[in-house]
């Protein structure tokens, strides 16, 4: 069985966003992996699957679980730095 990625890569959009690729080479958005990821958990919690389709669910799910993670430490970088440049700019107008 081929195992998942370990990391979620970006490549630059037509739009100039990153989106998350993963180890399938698919472009994931934050919401499209979240509500995957959302269905591999309720598919899990059911039961009824074989022991190899739950380790597949189990693999994808933990790389949805980083393209999440890639997305949202993204967005903390980029209010961090909104934050910052608003501070800076506070600063210089006292």
């Amino acid at each position: 069985m081929a195992r998942a990625q370990d990391t979620a890569d970006t490549t630059d959009t037509a739009a100039g966003e990153d989106t998350a690729v993963t180890g399938g080479g698919a472009a994931l958005g934050y919401e499209q992996a979240r509500d995957e990821l959302v269905d591999v958990v309720r598919r899990l919690e059911a039961g009824g699957t074989t022991l190899e389709e739950s380790l597949a669910l189990w693999e994808r799910g933990e790389e949805l679980a980083k393209v999440c993670r890639h997305w949202l430490e993204g967005a903390r970088a980029r209010l961090d730095a909104s934050l910052a440049e608003e501070r800076e700019g506070s600063d210089r107008e006292e």
